[in-house]
């Protein structure tokens, strides 16, 4: 027996409303939000939107052909030259570099077998490179360029170049990455090319070269060639279950994205968004969702070459100041840093919100005090909310399948399935796994069949290894929520379930400002416990008894930063949840998560079960019947 209901907002049921709620603006900006729930006889459950996908293009490159005849002027790209000033590029430039770039392709034998890889960040030159290799069938594959410049031992890279044996490698600057290529000479046999950021060039091809001459007959028969099923990318997991894979990426994929984000953010067709973007290619979120926004839309990508990080932050606080985005996206690490410089700095407070339509955030679940810090922020700075959203998915989904096409009125909330989309939820222990299906779905791991196999359920979907939660049942329009990962959850000897994603959250929150981050530990045994990756920069602040450059180790066992986790801990016990809702105990790590460990992510997502198995020294002393000096109990000191 099959039953099917649809809920709505905004058509017959309004969406969250408050007396300086963002749902008019959501109104005007967003399609419905509008959800079918079909109920099965097995208890499992299928949600789609009533809303189909409308046909979309067959490839990438149609929408870079249509811009650039429909808006040649218009600037596609920019990034900061030598002076600083902005390099741009119209819609008409980029198509003619494109171009060149991809006759000069056609002639070295590249191929599926044969892949253009790209080790260094964004770059104009990467992004024409990128272009012109999906634009005639070449697959590109972007690699995290941590990998290269932080990694110490290249394992990670040199595991991606066996995998791919690329006929082509790209580096911005060949000095800068000479130990990382020296570290994969004897894998590969494809071509070096160095940007024009470059100094001695040695071997590797000067970019420039490929930009000398145009076969426009070899590059139409080409591009005529490809079509939705030819592959557009190679793009790695993060590793945060398991090792790294290739996950093939196809134009369908690609386009069947961007379709979805039209229909469900229908003010992209009024107006061409503008944006201001550090997120790295080699990531989904930025190279698929982000860039593929801006091109599919006609609109403008200004490369910010900051980091969410201490110092590197004030590059994009530097960018946000002279670039007012339309939509601003970014990771939870992002915005903590950017509330803060937001707070201190009026002028960039009105520059950034003086055309901001939408703000996005993807790949962690956002804290619940920058959510309302931003709210606020914006409703000081305009009079009102802006619409504060994020959307679910994963490289394999290239990325999205769901999408707050709403206004939530907390944190959280991952929205509804896109068109074109179909999630099936499972009850799993006390919790509902997700699996998904539709076009935005990968065909497989590249050179990996029997992760292939068992990446999808019988009925074709794919388990993606996700938790969601409903916000009400009674109205499924109102959106999902992310309830962590299947493989994170463990049990208490007790037998109760700690949910591991909702616990970070509340942690994270109960130890401001001292956790970044935190894993949360307790696996067979009968209380939770958290090692806690500090926020160190507040924690020189809160020690102002210390010299500048004390150790961390240092202001680790400063009795006052110790008292504050205490006391977060005890207020975390106080608001109740039982053994499986709190922390009986903590730890802070003076070692920061490590990248060659695959603790941790360049877009600052912590891999749980890598930071357990790797310090599983610290989780025994944490858990020891007699705990050291080093072990925090909130009954103990929070008094």
């Amino acid at each position: 027996m099959k039953r099917s209901t649809e809920a709505g907002q905004g058509a017959g049921r309004s969406a969250p409303t408050g007396p300086r709620a963002a749902t008019s603006d959501a109104k005007r900006l967003f399609a419905p939000a509008r959800v079918t729930v079909e109920k099965r006889a097995d208890g499992s459950q299928i949600l789609r939107s009533p809303v189909a996908l409308d046909p979309c293009v067959d490839k990438v490159g149609d929408w870079l052909e249509r811009w650039a005849k429909e808006t040649p002027e218009r600037i596609f790209i920019a990034e900061r030259g030598g002076d600083g000033q902005w390099v741009e590029l119209s819609y008409a430039e980029t198509l003619a570099r494109v171009r060149a770039v991809a006759t000069w392709l056609l002639g070295r034998n590249l191929s599926a077998q044969r892949p253009i890889v790209v080790l260094s960040d964004n770059s104009i030159e990467h992004a024409l490179l990128m272009l012109a290799g999906m634009h005639v069938g070449v697959p590109v594959s972007c690699v995290s360029q941590a990998y290269s410049l932080v990694s110490r031992d290249h394992a990670k890279l040199k595991a991606n170049i066996e995998l791919l044996g690329p006929g082509l490698i790209f580096v911005e600057d060949h000095a800068r990455f000479a130990p990382a290529l020296a570290a994969i000479a004897p894998l590969h046999d494809g071509t070096v090319v160095a940007g024009s950021r470059s100094g001695e060039t040695g071997a590797a091809t000067p970019f420039s070269e490929l930009l000398q001459a145009t076969d426009a007959a070899a590059v139409d028969a080409a591009f005529a060639g490809v079509g939705p099923d030819t592959i557009a990318k190679f793009l790695f997991t993060s590793g945060s279950v398991g090792a790294p894979k290739a996950v093939i990426n196809t134009q369908r994929m690609l386009c069947a994205n961007q379709q979805a984000k039209i229909q469900t953010w229908t003010f992209l067709a009024e107006e061409p968004p503008v944006i201001v973007d550090w997120l790295p290619w080699s990531h989904t979120f930025g190279g698929n969702h982000n860039f593929n926004m801006v091109l599919c839309n006609g609109g403008t990508l200004y490369i910010d070459e900051g980091k969410p990080a201490p110092g590197a932050f004030e590059t994009s606080r530097q960018n946000l100041s002279e670039i007012a985005p339309t939509v601003y996206l970014n990771v939870p690490r992002g915005f903590d840093l950017l509330v803060a410089a937001l707070y201190a700095d009026d002028a960039l407070r009105k520059n950034f919100f003086s055309r901001l339509q939408v703000i996005f955030y993807a790949a962690a679940a956002l804290p619940q005090h920058l959510f309302d810090d931003i709210n606020r922020l914006s409703e000081e700075t305009l009079g009102h909310r802006i619409p504060l959203v994020s959307g679910w998915g994963s490289t394999e989904t290239a990325p999205s399948c769901t999408d707050s096409h709403f206004a939530p009125e907390r944190s959280g909330v991952i929205g509804i399935p896109v068109p074109g989309v179909e999630l099936k939820l499972l009850p799993s222990a006390d919790k509902l796994e997700v699996r998904v299906r539709g076009p935005n779905v990968m065909p497989g791991y590249w050179k990996q069949a029997d992760l292939s196999a068992a990446a999808f359920d019988e009925e074709g979907f794919y388990r993606i290894g996700d938790a969601i939660e409903f916000v009400d049942p009674e109205l499924p329009a109102k959106g999902l929520l992310f309830d962590g990962r299947v493989g994170e959850d463990f049990k208490l000897v007790t037998g109760t379930w700690v949910h591991v994603g909702s616990l970070r959250m509340k942690g994270i929150e109960a130890l401001l400002p001292i956790a970044q981050d935190i894993v949360v530990t307790g696996h067979d045994r009968d209380e939770v416990g958290f090692l806690v990756f500090p926020n160190v920069p507040e924690l020189r602040k809160l020690s102002a008894n210390l010299p500048p450059d004390a150790s961390v180790g240092d202001l680790l066992r400063q009795p006052s930063i110790r008292s504050m986790v205490a006391r977060g801990l005890a207020r975390l016990k106080k608001e109740g949840g039982g053994s499986a809702g709190s922390a009986a105990r903590a730890m802070l790590l003076a070692e920061p998560p490590s990248i060659d460990a695959g603790e941790i992510t360049d877009k600052a997502y912590i891999n749980q079960r890598m930071v357990l198995t790797r310090r599983a020294d610290f989780v025994l002393r944490l858990h020891a019947d007699q705990p050291d000096d080093d072990v925090i109990l909130p009954a103990h000191e929070a008094g």
